[in-house]
């Protein structure tokens, strides 16, 4: 499957996922031979970083990047972003490492990129869906997903998936250095600078299910400061598209 679409990078972002990195790195490598996987994990106190380097010595095609703390999602994906790009891949896909995001759905994510330049794995299109989750968080969800999918103009029913695949070519020409977000909200802030930069999105049905192991890293705090990112992605949205708001901006004139 790598082979016909061009070098693909498969990116994983770890905090302490040891029960879940193994069984995850097997089933990339049944559903997508012939990719490269990247591992950048950051200090886990429970040893996923050990378990990654005994990955990357067992499968030439693992490699792993071991960062000093927790330093958020944004800046992981960043990371593999560039490294995408120094080292001449086409494709770069990303997913959870905590096993929500099943490999069974990289040949259509992958096939996917014959016609578009950003493929994402959705839980709201026809097909897709979510397992394991309580009634309240699913309504919390697609509140959320209409409302960033409305106010930034995105293309797309699930915007906050980061089960994903990027034209390598496409991020060339995305700003990397101006983002806001460094947690969850970067999913949605890349996904716009993508679209700002003229790529074609397309969506793929997944179903999604809850962590089979470990415990969600998606706290309160984390939570907060997402959601203060995406008001600001929404606010500044709507003054760049005001031009009543970004009139009482310019200099007024006196008469004299």
């Amino acid at each position: 499957m790598a082979a016909q679409s061009g070098r693909l990078l498969i990116a994983l972002a770890t905090y302490n996922e040891r029960d879940n990195i193994a069984p995850l790195v097997a089933d990339i490598l049944r559903w997508a031979p012939g990719s490269d996987i990247l591992i950048t994990d950051d200090d886990s106190p429970d040893g996923t970083g050990a378990v990654a380097d005994t990955l990357a010595a067992a499968h030439d095609c693992v490699r792993v990047v071991h960062r000093p703390g927790k330093l958020g999602l944004g800046t992981a994906y960043l990371g593999a972003i560039h490294y995408a790009l120094d080292h001449g891949y086409d494709l770069l896909a990303t997913m959870d490492a905590d096993s929500s995001h099943v490999p069974c759905h990289l040949p259509a994510l992958i096939a996917g990129m014959d016609r578009h330049d950003v493929m994402i794995g959705s839980r709201y299109v026809p097909g897709g869906g979510v397992v394991n989750w309580p009634l309240s968080r699913r309504c919390l969800s697609r509140m959320t997903n209409w409302l960033v999918r409305f106010q930034l103009r995105l293309p797309a029913r699930d915007t906050s998936s980061g089960y994903r695949c990027y034209r390598v070519e496409l991020l060339r020409r995305v700003n990397l250095d101006a983002f806001l977000s460094r947690g969850y909200s970067f999913l949605q802030e890349m996904l716009q600078r993508c679209v700002g930069a003229g790529a074609r999105v397309g969506e793929t049905p997944i179903v999604f299910i809850d962590r089979r192991a470990g415990h969600s890293k998606a706290g309160l705090g984390e939570m907060a400061r997402s959601l203060f990112v995406l008001l600001r992605l929404c606010w500044r949205a709507l003054w760049n598209r005001s031009p009543a708001m970004r009139a009482d901006t310019r200099p007024k004139r006196h008469a004299a």
